[in-house]
C-alpha cells in the first residue's frame, strides 16, 4: 500500500533480523497512505503512489523510461498537488527514520542479551582496556582529571518545529511500546494510537511562519535536557561505578552556547544571557524538587521499625516540619525541609514559584554543594540502617544529577569575533585618552600595550564618557557574565571563545575586558603575578587554514609573554583552543581541512607537552555533515592524533544532529555513551609514536594538491558563486526561519562571508555534497603520477594502518554514497548562463568521477562495505527522497521565474525539511 510496498531492499537478508524494521517502516507508510487517502481525497493518495513507483523503478532499476514518465509528471502537478505530494514524501522520512532509530536500538539489545558488545559501548571499552592490560584504577585515576563535554549550539540546520518532534517523540515511544505487545486487542489499540499521532503530524504545520528567536532556540535545548540528559547521564555513571567498582569523578559534563554565542548574531546580547542561565536553572532545579517530593513520598520509613543516623534526625528536625501524621518518619520531614529550601533557591536564582510543599519556602542553598550535603546525610542514614536498595532507585541518581548540573546545569560559553574585541578596546583607550587609534598599532605595539594596562589596577572606563551602543553591549554581556557566576556558580560560565583569532592581541584584548568587567583579580604587574586570576578562560578560535597554520606559533608566543603562564596556572591550569571544522573546509576542501586541524592539533598537544601541569584541552567545532566535520563520533575521536585526547575534549553538537541523536532518551543515551567511550580509549589505549613519515609526508602532499583543485573551482573560477546561488536553494534555505542568526555574515554573494552552515547545508539539498569530498580524486590522481604502483600501495598501507586516514576515507564513502551526481545536474539546469552552468557542472562531475575512482582504489571495496546499516537504509530511502529532489527544482525554477505564490514557497521550504530529514546529516 501507499508507501510501503517497497520500503525494504530488493534482497532481504536470509536471517530475518531487519524483518521487523521492514514491518514497522511498512505500517507507518500504510498509515500515512491511509490518511493521505482519508484526507486529500482518493486522486491525492493515486498520485503519490504513481510517483513512488516510477521513482523506485527509476532510481533502483535505471529504468530511463520510468524517469522520463516521473519527470514529465512531476511537472504537470498544480501547486496544490505539489505541496501535497512534497508533504507526503517528506512525512515518510520522518517516520522511516523513526522505524530506522527503533531498529537499532532492538539490535542493540539483541547483541547485548547476547554479550556481543559493539564500538562505542562501555562495555567493549572495558572489554579492550582489560585486554591491554589497563586496571580500574588507572581508568578511575584518568576520570579523576578528564574532561569531556558536548556543547549545544543553535546554528540553523535545525528544520524541524518542535511541534513536529513531539509528536514524532510519541509516535517513537508507541512503535517502541509495540515490541512488548502480543495480543491483538493490544496491537490494535496501539495501532489506533499511532494513526492518531500520524494524522497529528499531517494537520500540523511542517514550517515556521516566524523566524526562531533566541529565546525560541533556549527553549527547543532544554527539552533535550529534560527528555534525555538529566536522566540519562546518571545512569551512565552508575554504569561505569559499576564496571569500576568504586565512584567515579564527574568528568562528563554538559556545554552550551546558545544565548551566549554573539559572533554573527545580533540577536544575542546581555538579557539572553540572563535568560539562558536563568532558564538552564529553573529546568534543573524544578527536576530537584520533583526529585525530592518522589523521594517523600517512596522514603515512608518509620523510626519505630528502622533506625536512623543522629545526622538524619537533625536534618529533619531543622526542616520545621510539625505534621503529626510524618513524626516518626524522620526521611520524610527532612525531604520536606530540603523541598522548602529547594523552593527558596528557586526563587532567589529564577524570580520563579515553584508547586506547593509539604512546607513554606526556606532558607535558600546559597551553592549546590549545601544542598549536596543534606542529600548526603540522607544516603549515609539509609546504607547505615538496611536502607541500601532504596539509595539506587532514585536518591544515588539524584545525588550525581548535582554533581554533574549543579543549579546551572550547563556551563554557558561566551562567543565573540576578535574585531568586535579589538573595537571595544580601542573605544575604550580613545575615550580614556590613552590611545586615539589602537586599531592602527602593529602587534607589538598592541602587546605592549596591552600588557601594561593588564599590569594597572585602575579601570580603563571614564564615568559619563559616551561610549557607543555596541561597546556598551559587550561590556554588559561580561558583567552579566560575573554576576550569573556569583550567583549560579562558577562553572555557570566558564569559557571565552575568540572568534578569528589571527594574533596573540586577540586573546590579551579579552583578558583586558575581563579585567574590565569584574572577571579577573589580580594584575599582571610582577609584584602581583601570584595573584593573578582569570575567572574565564580565553579560548582561541582557529578557524581558516591560515589560522589553523599559525595555532601553534601564536599560543607559543601568547606563553612567552611575561605572567601569562602563571595567570592560566592560578585560573585552573586548563587551556582550551578551539579548532574550526567548517570554516576550515570551506576555505581548503574537507581533505586539507581535515590534514591542518591533524597537524595544529599534533603541534599544539607538542608545545603543552613542554609545560608540565598545564592541561590543553582541544575543543573540536564540528557539524552535521561531514564537509563540518561530521560523521561517527567514536571513530572521530579514536583518529585523533596521539597524545591530543588524554581524557580532555569538547565537541559541538550542533541543528538537526541534536534531534538525531538526542530526542530519544535511549538513542541519546547511547550516543552519550559513544562520548565516554572513545575518549576512554582515546586516552588509555593510544599509541603515543606518530603515524609513519612516510604517511605523513604522503597526507601533507595530498593536502596541497587537494587545496589547489577546491580553491581552482571555488574561488578561482569565474562565475561560481553565481553558479553556486543558483544551482542549490541557499537563497530560499534563508526564507526557512530555522534559526536565529543570519545566513551570511555580510549582505553580499562573496562565498567568503558566506556561513559555513548554509554553505554545506545548500550542496547537501542538491545532492552534490561538495564540501565533504571535493578535491580528493585530484589529489590522488596527483600523488600517483610517475609511480602508480609503488604509492598506490602505500595509500592503501595508511587506509589499513591509520586511523586519522581511514575516518577521513570512511566519512567520505559515506558523502559519496548519499550524494547522487545524477540528481545535481537537475538543478545544474536552474543555472541560467547555461556556459557557466556547463562549465561548472562538467568540472565538477569529472572530479566527482575521480574521487570515486580513487576511494575504490584506496580502500579496495565498494561503498558503504563496512557500513552495511547505512546502505540497507539509502537502499530503501533514495527513492523516497528522489521525488523531493524533482520537486523542489522544479518549484525552484517556477518561483524564480516569477511564478511566486503560497504555494510554491510551501512547497520549496517543505521539500527541504524532507530532504534533511531523509539525508539526515546534512548541516
Amino acid at each position: 500500500m501507499a508507501l510501503a510496498e517497497a520500503s525494504g531492499p530488493a534482497v532481504q537478508p536470509d536471517d530475518g533480523k531487519d524483518r521487523p524494521l521492514y514491518d514497522d517502516v511498512r505500517l507507518l507508510g500504510q498509515i500515512l497512505g491511509d490518511i493521505v487517502r482519508e484526507q486529500e481525497g482518493e486522486a491525492a493518495f493515486e498520485l503519490v503512489e504513481a510517483i513512488r513507483r516510477l521513482s523506485v523503478a527509476y532510481e533502483r532499476k535505471s529504468d530511463a523510461e520510468a524517469g522520463r514518465n516521473l519527470d514529465q509528471l512531476l511537472k504537470r502537478l498544480s501547486p496544490a498537488e505539489t505541496v501535497s505530494v512534497i508533504r507526503a514524501f517528506s512525512y515518510f522520512s520522518h517516520l522511516a527514520n523513526i522505524a530506522e532509530d527503533r531498529h537499532h536500538l532492538r539490535r542493540r539489545a539483541v547483541h547485548e542479551a547476547r554479550e556481543e558488545h559493539q564500538d562505542g559501548s562501555l562495555a567493549r571499552s572495558f572489554e579492550r582496556l582489560g585486554e591491554a592490560g589497563v586496571g580500574v584504577e588507572r581508568i578511575a585515576r584518568t576520570l579523576r582529571r578528564s574532561y569531556v563535554s558536548p556543547v549545544l549550539t543553535a546554528h540553523p540546520t535545525e528544520v524541524q518545529r518542535k511541534s513536529t518532534l513531539d509528536a514524532e517523540r510519541a509516535i517513537a515511544d508507541l512503535l517502541a511500546e509495540r515490541d512488548d505487545l502480543h495480543t491483538p486487542r493490544a496491537r490494535a489499540r496501539n495501532e489506533a494510537m499511532l494513526r492518531a499521532r500520524i494524522a497529528q503530524l499531517w494537520q500540523t504545520r511542517m514550517i515556521r511562519t516566524v523566524k526562531l528567536t533566541v529565546a525560541d532556540e533556549i527553549e527547543n535545548a532544554l527539552g533535550y535536557y529534560r527528555t534525555t540528559f538529566i536522566r540519562e547521564l546518571p545512569e551512565l555513571y552508575a554504569e561505569l561505578e559499576e564496571r569500576l567498582g568504586q565512584p567515579v569523578a564527574p568528568f562528563f559534563r554538559m556545554g552550551n552556547w546558545i544565548g551566549g554565542d554573539r559572533d554573527g548574531n545580533p540577536n544575542v546580547d546581555a538579557d539572553t544571557l540572563a535568560r539562558a542561565v536563568r532558564r538552564h536553572g529553573e529546568t534543573v532545579l524544578r527536576h530537584y524538587l520533583d526529585e525530592a517530593v518522589a523521594l517523600g513520598a517512596e522514603l515512608s520509613l518509620s523510626r519505630s521499625l528502622v533506625a536512623a543516623t543522629p545526622d538524619l534526625f537533625a536534618l529533619a528536625e531543622r526542616a520545621g516540619d510539625r505534621e503529626p501524621r510524618r513524626d516518626d518518619e524522620p526521611y520524610r520531614r527532612a525531604l520536606a525541609g530540603i523541598h522548602a529550601r529547594l523552593a527558596a533557591t528557586l526563587a532567589a536564582l529564577t524570580g520563579e514559584t515553584a508547586p506547593a510543599g509539604p512546607l513554606p519556602p526556606g532558607p535558600a542553598y546559597r551553592h549546590p554543594g549545601a544542598f549536596l550535603a543534606d542529600l548526603r546525610v540522607i544516603e549515609d542514614s539509609l546504607m547505615r540502617n538496611h536502607g541500601g536498595p532504596l539509595v539506587a532507585v532514585r536518591l544515588k541518581p539524584l545525588i550525581r544529577a548535582v554533581e554533574i548540573f549543579g543549579f546551572h546545569l550547563a556551563t554557558t560559553d561566551l562567543r565573540q569575533s576578535s574585531d568586535r574585541h579589538e573595537a571595544v578596546i580601542a573605544e575604550l583607550l580613545s575615550a580614556a585618552r590613552i590611545e586615539p587609534a589602537y586599531a592602527a598599532l602593529g602587534e607589538p605595539e598592541k602587546q605592549a600595550l596591552l600588557l601594561r594596562l593588564l599590569s594597572d589596577p585602575r579601570p580603563l572606563r571614564v564615568r559619563n564618557a559616551a561610549y557607543s551602543d555596541g561597546a556598551l553591549s559587550e561590556l554588559a554581556i561580561l558583567e552579566t557574565a560575573a554576576a550569573l557566576r556569583r550567583a549560579f556558580g562558577p562553572d555557570t560560565i566558564r569559557h571565552y571563545i575568540i572568534s578569528h583569532t589571527e594574533a596573540v592581541s586577540d586573546l590579551l584584548e579579552v583578558l583586558l575586558l575581563q579585567k574590565e568587567s569584574g572577571l579577573m583579580a589580580g594584575t599582571l604587574a610582577p609584584e602581583d603575578w601570584a595573584g593573578a586570576e582569570a575567572d574565564l578562560v580565553v579560548v582561541p578560535l582557529f578557524e581558516t587554514i591560515e589560522d589553523l597554520r599559525a595555532s601553534e606559533r601564536i599560543m607559543r608566543a601568547f606563553y612567552d609573554l611575561p605572567g601569562i603562564e602563571r595567570l592560566v596556572r592560578n585560573s585552573g591550569g586548563v587551556q582550551d583552543v578551539m579548532l574550526g571544522y567548517s570554516d576550515s573546509n570551506k576555505d581548503g576542501g574537507y581533505l586539507t581541512s581535515t590534514w591542518e586541524l591533524y597537524c595544529a592539533s599534533t603541534a599544539l598537544a607538542r608545545l603543552f607537552e613542554e609545560k608540565p601541569g598545564l592541561t590543553l584541552r582541544l575543543f573540536h567545532g564540528r557539524g552535521g555533515a561531514v564537509g563540518r566535520g561530521g560523521g561517527p563520533s567514536y571513530q572521530a575521536i579514536l583518529a585523533q592524533p596521539p597524545a591530543t585526547v588524554k581524557g580532555q575534549i569538547r565537541l559541538t553538537e550542533q541543528g538537526e544532529v541534536i534531534n538525531a541523536k538526542y530526542a530519544n532518551p535511549e538513542i541519546g543515551r547511547r550516543n552519550l555513551e559513544t562520548l565516554m567511550a572513545a575518549a576512554l580509549e582515546a586516552t588509555l589505549l593510544a599509541r603515543e609514536e606518530v603515524a609513519p613519515p612516510e604517511f605523513l609526508a604522503a597526507a601533507a602532499e595530498l593536502s596541497e594538491a587537494s587545496m589547489r583543485a577546491y580553491r581552482a573551482l571555488v574561488y578561482e573560477m569565474p562565475g561560481f558563486a553565481d553558479y553556486f546561488f543558483a544551482a542549490t536553494p541557499i537563497s530560499e534555505i534563508a526564507q526557512l526561519n530555522i534559526g536565529s542568526r543570519p545566513a551570511s555574515r555580510k549582505a553580499n554573494r562573496r562565498i567568503e562571508d558566506l556561513r559555513a552552515i548554509p554553505w554545506s547545508f545548500s550542496w547537501g539539498q542538491s545532492r552534490v555534497a561538495l564540501p565533504g569530498w571535493y578535491g580528493f580524486g585530484s589529489a590522488v590522481e596527483s600523488f600517483l603520477a610517475g609511480d602508480p604502483h609503488g604509492r598506490g600501495e602505500l595509500l592503501m598501507r595508511m587506509e589499513a594502518g591509520w586511523p586519522f586516514f581511514r575516518a577521513l576515507l570512511s566519512n567520505m564513502d559515506m558523502v559519496l554514497a548519499k550524494a547522487d551526481i545524477g540528481m545535481a545536474a537537475r538543478y545544474a539546469e536552474l543555472v541560467p548562463d547555461r556556459a557557466l552552468a556547463r562549465a561548472v557542472f562538467d568540472a565538477i562531475e569529472a572530479e566527482w568521477q575521480r574521487t570515486w575512482n580513487a576511494l575504490e582504489l584506496v580502500t579496495r571495496r565498494p561503498r558503504l562495505a563496512d557500513n552495511p546499516t547505512l546502505a540497507r537504509s539509502i537502499a530503501h530511502r533514495f527513492p523516497y527522497i528522489a521525488p523531493l529532489n524533482h520537486l523542489q527544482v522544479e518549484l525552484l525554477r517556477r518561483w524564480r521565474a516569477g511564478q511566486v505564490d503560497d504555494k510554491a514557497q510551501r512547497g520549496i521550504l517543505i521539500s527541504i525539511n524532507g530532504i534533511a530529514a531523509g539525508l539526515r546529516n546534512t548541516g
